[in-house]
C-alpha cells in the first residue's frame, strides 16, 4: 500500500510479532475461544462508552442501545464481530493493535509453560485477546470510529498476522468497531449459525449486552437443488443478555457461575468457592464473589491493583476496586453492583464513602463465611485454600481488628508433632498438657529450620507440642495476636524459657546453680562477644545443642530483622542473647580454656553455630571457616 497521509504500512512491535507467531502455531488447544475473546473485547468497548457517556451523553450519538452483532458470509468466508461501543481513533488503532503496553508479551512469554491448555488462558490475562483471531483467520480487517469523532475520521486496520499492518482513514457512519476475520480453510465450520450460537452460549452467555445474530429459517431447494438455511433479515438475541449477578440464584447453574468466573479472572480452573447474594438494608448491593483454586504468581505484591469489579446500577465503573475488599483478601475475584453509589464515583470518593465502608464490611464477612464453610464441611477444599492463601490470610491479623478472632480460628500451622499445616489454635489447646498455660510457637525461615531448632529441645524432651511457623508473614502477624481464647501465645525463642508447672523443682534448681557456678565463664563469653550479643546466660531449654540465640520479649527476632533487610528496609540493630548449655562438652571445654585467643575463637564459633542453626549467616563467614578449620587440624 503506498504511504500517504490517508494510509500507511507499519511494522508490529517485535513482541507482537513474536506473539502472533506463537498464536498461529496453535498455542490454543481449543480454537473456539477466539470468539469468547473478541466478544469480551466488544463488551468492554461498550462498557467504556457507557462510562465516558456519564459525563458526555452526546457520545451515544443517535444509537443509545449498546449491543454486539455476530454475522458471517459463507461466500466471502468471513466472520464479523461488531459493537457500537467506544471505538478507535486512527492513532488508537495503531497503538492498541500494533503494540502491547508495559511489555505485556515479554511477561506473557515468560509465563508460558508448554501446556497448551494452560498457556491458552494467558492471552486474555495479558490483554492481548484480539490476536487470538489469527488462530482461525489468515487476515483480519478492523474498521472503527471513535465515539464523538466525525464520520470522515474512521479507520481501517488490516493485517495478515505476519510482520506488518496497514492503516487507512475511511468514512464510517456508525461509531464502534467491526472486526472481520477472513477464515482459514480449516476454520470454515464457524460459517454456521448453530455452531456460533453454541460457542456464544458456552462462553459469553453471562455478558449483560445483547449478542445478536440474524435469524435463519429453512428454505426448500428448487429444481432439484438441496434446501438450506437462509437469513430472514430479522435479528435475535442469542445470549441471556442479563448480567449474571442480576439473575435469580435458582436460575443459574454452577457451570454458569464457573464460566463467568473464568471470564473475569482469566483462570482456566473452576473457583474453589462461590457466593452470590443480594444485600438489602441501609445499603443495597449485589455481590458475586469467588475464591480461586490457585494463587496468582504475584500474590505477595501488595502494590498490585487487585480487587473486585464495581458496577453501579449495572453500569460498569471500574476494575480492581480496592476499596471494596481489604488487602489481605486481594485474591478474591468477582463483582459488586451497588444501588446507592453515584454513577460518577471516583477512586478518591470510594475511600471516603460510608456506603463503600458498609459494602467492604459485608464483602469481608461473606468471604470469611465462605472460608469457614470450607473449614467445617469440605476438608479437601480447605486444605487447598490453606496451601494457596493461608499465608496471605494471616495479614488480616494486623489489618482487620474487627475480624481478628474469626481469622485466628481459620489459621493452620505445622507443629512439632505434624509436618503438615493442619493444626489450628483450637486443636492445639485441646491437647495441651495439664499445667501448661501458654500456646508455644517458633518462627523460622523454613519449616526444616523451625523443626530442628535447638530452642525446641526441652519442649521435645517434655513432650510439649510447639507450633512451627515458616511463612514470611508469621512473626509480623503474631505481633497482633497475643492470645487465643484467653490462652497467651509464647514464642519459644523470646525471653527466658519458663515452662511454669511443667518444669520440676530439680530442673529449676539445676538451672539456677548453673547460672551461679558458671558465672566466670559467662562473663568471659559476654566480653568476647560484646559486639554480637547483648547478654550470655546459662539455659535449661537446651538438651543436645551447645547454644542458641534468643531475644527479649517484645524485641524483633533475628529472623524478622533478616527478612526486612532483604526487603531493603532500614532495621534497627538486633543484638540477640546467647544462651549456652552448661552440660555440653563444647561449653565445658570453654571452662578449661585459659588461652584468651583460643577462648575468643571458641566463643565466636559457639555464637556463629547458634546463628547457623536458626537459618542465619555469620557476619564474617570466612573467619568462621578459619576458626573451625583450626579446631579440626
Amino acid at each position: 500500500m503506498p504511504q500517504t497521509a490517508m494510509s500507511q504500512t507499519l511494522s508490529f512491535q517485535a513482541e507482537v510479532a513474536q506473539l502472533l507467531k506463537l498464536v498461529t502455531h496453535s498455542l490454543y488447544s481449543n480454537p473456539e475461544i477466539f470468539l469468547r475473546e473478541l466478544i469480551s473485547n466488544a463488551s468492554d468497548a461498550c462498557d467504556k462508552l457507557r462510562f465516558e457517556a456519564l459525563n458526555d451523553a452526546g457520545l451515544y450519538e443517535s444509537d443509545p442501545e449498546l449491543k454486539v452483532k455476530v454475522t458471517f458470509d459463507k461466500a466471502a468466508k468471513t466472520l464479523t464481530i461488531t459493537d457500537n461501543g467506544i471505538g478507535l481513533s486512527q492513532q488508537e488503532a495503531i497503538d492498541n493493535l500494533g503494540t502491547i503496553a508495559k511489555s505485556g508479551t515479554r511477561d506473557f512469554m515468560a509465563k508460558l509453560s508448554g501446556d497448551q491448555k494452560n498457556d491458552a488462558q494467558l492471552i486474555g490475562q495479558f490483554g492481548v485477546g484480539f490476536y487470538s483471531g489469527f488462530i482461525v483467520a489468515d487476515k483480519i480487517t478492523v474498521e472503527s470510529r471513535r465515539a464523538g469523532l466525525p464520520a470522515g475520521e474512521g479507520v481501517r486496520w488490516t493485517s495478515d498476522g505476519t510482520g506488518q499492518f496497514d492503516v487507512a482513514q475511511i468514512e464510517r457512519l456508525e461509531r464502534g468497531t467491526s472486526i472481520t476475520l477472513h477464515l482459514k480453510e480449516e476454520a470454515e465450520d464457524y460459517l454456521n449459525a448453530w455452531k456460533l450460537k453454541g460457542v456464544i452460549n458456552k462462553y459469553s452467555d453471562h455478558i449483560s449486552l445483547p449478542i445478536m445474530m440474524e435469524k435463519e429459517e429453512w428454505k426448500e431447494g428448487e429444481n432439484d437443488q438441496p434446501g438450506e438455511m437462509a437469513k430472514t433479515g430479522e435479528w435475535e438475541t442469542v445470549n441471556q443478555a442479563a448480567a449474571l449477578w442480576t439473575r435469580a440464584k435458582k436460575d443459574i447453574t454452577q457451570d454458569q457461575y464457573d464460566e463467568f468466573y473464568k471470564q473475569i479472572s482469566y483462570d482456566q480452573n473452576a473457583p474453589l468457592a462461590t457466593t452470590h447474594n443480594r444485600v438489602e438494608g441501609s445499603t443495597e448491593y449485589t455481590q458475586l464473589l469467588f475464591i480461586p483454586s490457585k494463587a496468582p504468581m504475584d500474590m505477595f505484591n501488595r502494590d498490585k491493583a487487585a480487587g473486585v469489579k464495581l458496577y453501579v446500577k449495572r453500569v460498569f465503573i471500574m476494575d480492581d476496586a480496592q476499596a471494596l475488599m481489604p488487602t489481605y483478601l486481594r485474591f478474591v475475584k468477582g463483582v459488586v453492583d451497588s444501588s446507592d453509589l453515584p454513577l460518577n464515583v471516583s477512586r478518591e470518593l470510594l475511600q471516603e464513602s460510608r456506603a463503600v465502608k458498609a459494602i467492604r464490611e459485608g464483602c469481608t464477612k461473606r468471604v470469611l463465611s465462605m472460608i469457614e464453610d470450607m473449614a467445617t464441611n469440605d476438608a479437601e477444599k480447605f486444605a487447598t485454600f490453606q496451601t494457596e492463601f493461608g499465608a496471605v490470610l494471616k495479614e488480616g491479623l494486623g489489618e482487620d481488628f474487627a475480624n481478628r478472632e474469626r481469622l485466628a480460628k481459620l489459621l493452620r500451622f505445622a507443629s512439632s508433632t505434624t509436618d503438615t499445616a493442619t493444626v489450628s489454635f483450637a486443636d492445639y489447646k485441646a491437647r495441651m498438657k495439664e499445667g501448661q498455660d501458654a500456646i508455644y510457637y517458633i518462627t523460622a525461615d523454613t519449616l526444616a529450620a523451625a523443626k530442628n531448632s535447638p530452642q525446641l529441645e526441652i519442649f521435645r524432651k517434655k513432650g510439649i507440642e510447639v507450633l512451627l511457623m515458616a511463612d514470611r508473614v508469621d512473626e509480623w502477624a503474631l505481633n497482633y495476636l497475643h492470645d487465643f481464647d484467653g490462652t497467651p501465645l509464647q514464642s519459644v525463642a523470646k525471653g527466658a524459657v519458663d515452662l511454669g508447672k511443667l518444669q520440676d523443682e530439680d530442673e529449676k534448681k539445676a538451672a539456677e546453680e548453673a547460672q551461679t557456678q558458671f558465672k566466670p565463664v559467662l562473663d568471659k563469653l559476654k566480653e568476647a562477644l560484646k559486639d554480637k550479643a547483648t547478654d550470655v546466660r546459662a539455659t535449661s531449654r537446651l538438651v543436645d545443642s551447645p547454644a542458641c540465640l534468643v531475644v527479649q520479649d517484645g524485641d524483633m527476632s533475628t529472623q524478622l530483622a533478616r527478612m526486612l533487610k532483604q526487603a531493603g528496609q532500614a532495621v534497627p540493630e538486633v543484638k540477640p542473647i546467647l544462651e549456652v548449655n552448661a552440660q555440653h562438652p563444647l561449653v565445658k571445654k570453654l571452662e578449661g580454656t585459659t588461652d584468651e585467643a583460643n577462648f575468643a575463637d571458641l566463643a565466636n564459633i559457639l555464637f556463629d553455630q547458634a546463628l547457623l542453626a536458626e537459618g542465619g549467616m555469620p557476619a564474617d563467614p570466612a573467619a568462621y571457616v578459619k576458626r573451625v578449620n583450626a579446631l579440626l587440624v
